[in-house]
Order: C-alpha cells, then structure tokens, then sequence
C-alpha cells in the first residue's frame, strides 16, 4: 500500500500554477488511475466544488478506490441544512458509481462555528450512521481553524496543506495532538501547487519577495544533485503521524515521476525553507498578488 493518494482536481478543472495542459482527458485519467492501482495508490480524493471531477470518475470507473470527497458551503438562508447535506452527498455517490465514501470533509470549516454549526455536524454524523460515509472531518486552510473547532467537535479525517515551506500544522503542535486524538492526517499541497517544481527562472515575477527563497531551495537542489520531487515528498513520508499526502497530476508521466520519488532515497538534511507569509502559503490569495 501506498502513503499516497491521487488528488484528482485536474480531472475536472485546470489546476495548478505550473499546469501547462489544462483539464485532464477522460483516457488520460483512465490511464493515471490505472497507473496508480499498479502501484498500490487506493485512495482519490476530489469535490464537489472541483468542476467535473466527481463525473469524470464515474465515468473512467472508480469504483475500487476509496474517495474521499469534499462538501461546498452550506447556501445561505438554507432552511434544512441537513436535507441540503444528504442531497449533496446522495448526488455525489450517484456521479461517483459508488455506495459509500471513505470520507467526507467540510471545505468551509468555520461554517461548524456558526448557527447551524451543530444540524451541520449531525447531518454528518448522520450519513456515517447510515453508512453512507466511513469517516467525517474537515479540510482546513490554517492550523489556527483547529483551536476553535476541536473543543467542540471530533473529526475522524482532517485535511491540512503541509510542505517544506509550510509547516504550521507541525510548528502548532497540532500534527502531535491530532495523531494523539487517533484522528486520520492527511497532507496537501507539498509541492506548493508545483511552485517547488519550477525552474527559477520559470518562478513569476509576483513571487520575487521571497528570492531569498527560492536561492536556498535551488542551491540545496543543485548542492545535493536531487529532484525537486523527490525533496518535496520526502518531507511529509518522513513524519509518521501522516497517514496519507494528496499528489495531483497533469499526465501519467508525471505521475510516474511522483511515484517512483516516492520511493527513492533523498538527503536527509532537507533545507528549512519554513515560512508564515499567508499570501505565499495560501495559493487562494496568490490571485491577489
């Protein structure tokens, strides 16, 4: 078995600031799922909010896989949030061809915080009675969204980004304390969107701030003759309290590149190249630079 899971929001819009193909083929994406079961990835993970994602899997067949999908926002002024909620995901499993989900994550977590905080979080536990999902949690954006969440309510999967840039779910102490609580990690983001991944020269002007970053990750590189790829993943695979990392691809080649860095041997001094800029850690405020 894999650490990894195939992250498949290419599959259903253009993602990612270094895609150069846009949205993912129906064959191409036959093709990567076929790839990742031959190397022993049995998890996707998508959402309802990434465009065509949930259909294209249905239609390519993912069946058996594990998914773990994500739920939007609860509409304001909805007057039955739990019907709202058991609407979406009776809708997502019927794209999806499948019975059950392994898990199902809240993308808008401070929406628990608000005044149907608690119908939301029943409508959940809800669907994991019924059977309709294995494991209820949250997608976070921030560490610090935990600190109002956690007292009140138990998440049995929470998905946090993580990367040699961002380390703030490690630095708050909260990776040690989830694993603790027996919940479920599960990593992103660990090529900063595939900002890691460029060449320096590639690297848009916006992000010129820190320069000084991007010297220290790229003379590490050539200092220590390794992949980029390589370094990226090797950071999260170190820490056993991940239990998974969400990849994404543009094309079978390049997932066979994540899959076999996976697998290789890295430098174990990898650079700190930890930063809490939240216009560079949080790829949706990158529009805004």
């Amino acid at each position: 078995m894999s650490r990894l899971i195939l992250g498949t929001v290419q599959f259903g819009l253009p993602y990612g600031i270094a895609n150069q193909d846009g949205q993912v083929t129906r064959s191409t994406a036959k093709a990567m799922l076929q790839l990742a079961t031959a190397n022993g990835i049995d998890t996707l993970d998508t959402a309802i909010a990434y465009g065509e994602s949930e259909t294209c899997l249905g239609e390519i067949g993912a069946q058996g896989f594990r998914l773990v999908t994500k739920l939007p926002a609860v509409p304001e002024g909805c007057v039955d949030v739990s019907g709202w909620v058991q609407e979406q995901v009776a809708t997502s499993l019927t794209r999806l061809g499948i019975r059950a989900l392994y898990g199902l994550l809240l993308h808008c977590s401070k929406q628990l915080l608000g005044s149907n905080g608690k119908e939301l979080y029943q409508a959940l536990q809800g669907l994991k009675d019924s059977g309709q999902v294995k494991k209820i949690g949250v997608s976070i954006y921030a560490p610090k969204e935990l600190d109002a969440l956690i007292p009140q309510y138990r998440f049995d999967l929470v998905q946090a980004p993580f990367s040699l840039v961002d380390r703030r779910i490690l630095l708050s102490g909260w990776l040690r304390r989830l694993k603790q609580e027996g919940t479920e990690i599960h990593t992103r983001s660990a090529f900063l969107q595939g900002l890691l991944l460029m060449p320096q020269t590639a690297i848009p002007l916006k992000f010129s701030p820190w320069s000084d970053l991007w010297e220290r990750w790229h003379k590490w590189l050539s200092d220590h003759d390794a992949s980029a790829i390589q370094a990226c993943l090797a950071f999260p695979l170190a820490f056993p309290e991940i239990d998974r990392i969400v990849v994404g691809a543009d094309s079978v080649s390049q997932l066979g590149q994540i899959i076999s860095a996976a697998t290789g041997d890295v430098p174990s001094d990898l650079p700190d190249l930890s930063c809490d800029a939240d216009n560079l850690i949080n790829p949706t405020l990158w529009p805004h630079l």
